[in-house]
């Protein structure tokens, strides 16, 4: 008897039910190959996970007599085998070894290279499920005649996806951020620095190469997970007021200057490869709050929270950019933001969206333009002139620097009003699990209950993942 191990983000893979050699090496592969449920820090290039992949699969048995045939059935779930080419048992252990091995390997963009370079050696194929960009240019070439979605010919995370500046070549392994038993694990399988920098941080936040083992309905990280205990606003709103709400009026000892800023944001996958696209479908929750844990006078009130729940979807696609670079993902999006206050200090929004992803080389910017859901009378509107603050969209982008660091942002204008905002984080690495975090911002909106109160602040602290900026 050998088991079907059947799930939609790994590979098909069966295991006999005899006692002996060949049921341990089939079931060293089943589990090498069925890694669910992973805990995630960060959907980076330099994510890092909690847990190691543990096996948790649905088996149903048939009938069969050997590992050889559960590993020519891995590269050929449904076609005839034939059995004079079967590889030995010597050969299925050292593919479930390396498998096992690549597992170990906690940084995600490291571990799927490993995965690849595994499957590209032909020794055992990859668990997580290669995906397909749409084609943008030929897709939009059919709409006149017979509308069809085209997949780009090659997206099996090779270097077609790069830009010239991704896909030059580094000596050697950069090993910051790696443990020594994982670069010497990814040196013994010969991964290379080239084949890890594919795996670039839009392509993990989003799955745009590869299905994540970690599947649906798993918590990922979504902004980042950051703790700020030193920031300092220059000029605190005072009086919080809004065009259809009375200004609510504090002290300079009830709001004091320097205050401890975190927020904690997640998302799930709730669908995959939709539509037949490959489109996902996500869901994300962001929770940013200002605690004067300093003011000790007032008890160290929270001053303000925002809650921003929001369902949106993402489609890989693949387009040339000027100079040099790639178009990666579209997607579409709603959220409701608020602060959960009562009057006169609600503040409250709703919004659809529409956001892409591109990168050119180390940069990589994610647009995003939105229109306000206007569901509300005059009377009940807590600020109907957000937009004049908040503009019409945003735009984030990331930059890479050398061991780890990064520089992002995120900038919103509105042109009419001439208003708008600029934030801009520095992240520098203080361990494995933990980096420093450096904040700057200067406009309008650093929360919703200062939408039309224009301040500068600076924070440090720590983010809690190795977020990039997305």
């Amino acid at each position: 008897m050998f088991a079907q191990v059947i799930s939609r983000y790994q590979a098909q893979c069966y295991s006999t039910s005899k006692i002996g050699l060949k049921t341990y090496l089939s079931m060293a592969i089943g589990i090498a190959l069925s890694g669910t449920a992973i805990q995630a820090q960060a959907a980076t290039n330099a994510q890092v996970y909690n847990e190691i992949p543990v096996a948790d699969a649905n088996v149903e048995y048939l009938s069969d007599d050997s590992p050889q045939v559960l590993y020519e059935r891995m590269k050929n779930p449904d076609g005839p085998i034939d059995r004079s080419k079967l590889p030995s048992n010597a050969f299925v252990a050292e593919q479930a070894q390396l498998f096992f091995e690549c597992s170990e390997v906690q940084t995600s963009a490291a571990r799927l290279a490993c995965f690849d370079k595994v499957a590209e050696q032909g020794k055992t194929p990859s668990y997580t499920m290669s995906k397909q960009s749409v084609d943008l240019a030929k897709t939009i070439t059919t709409i006149s005649g017979s509308p069809q979605v085209v997949f780009a010919e090659d997206n099996n995370g090779n270097n077609s996806n790069l830009t010239a500046a991704q896909s030059e070549t580094t000596e050697s392994l950069d090993t910051v951020g790696l443990t020594q038993r994982e670069a010497q694990v990814l040196e013994d399988i010969g991964v290379t620095q080239e084949q890890i920098n594919k795996y670039t941080p839009l392509s993990l936040a989003y799955d745009l190469d590869q299905n994540s083992e970690r599947g649906t309905w798993t918590i990922r990280p979504h902004n980042p997970n950051y703790v700020l205990p030193l920031f300092y606003t220059f000029d605190p709103n005072l009086n919080p007021s809004s065009p259809s709400r009375e200004p609510e009026t504090f002290d300079s000892n009830e709001i004091r200057n320097t205050e401890l800023k975190f927020q904690l944001s997640l998302k799930t996958k709730v669908g995959e490869d939709l539509f037949g696209t490959n489109a996902d479908l996500w869901f994300g929750y962001t929770q940013q709050s200002h605690w004067q844990v300093y003011n000790e006078d007032n008890s160290r009130p929270f001053r303000a929270t925002d809650y921003q729940p929001e369902i949106f979807l993402t489609q890989p696609v693949t387009a040339n950019l000027p100079f040099g670079g790639r178009l990666r993902m579209v997607g579409a999006g709603a959220m409701h933001h608020s602060n959960g206050k009562a009057d006169p200090i609600s503040r409250s929004w709703n919004r659809v969206y529409l956001m892409a992803g591109a990168e050119w080389g180390k940069l990589s910017i994610v647009p995003r333009v939105w229109t306000r859901l206007n569901n509300e009378n005059e009377s009940s509107e807590d600020n109907k002139d957000i937009e004049d603050f908040m503009g019409y969209g945003e735009v984030k982008f990331a930059y890479d620097l050398a061991d780890q660091k990064s520089v992002s942002g995120t900038l919103r204008f509105n042109p009419d009003t001439k208003k708008g905002a600029a934030q801009l984080d520095y992240i520098y690495p203080l361990s494995k699990n933990v980096n420093g975090y450096v904040q700057l911002f200067h406009g309008y909106g650093e929360s919703i209950i200062d939408y039309n109160s224009e301040n500068t602040a600076i924070g440090i602290g720590i983010v809690l993942n190795d977020w990039k900026g997305f």
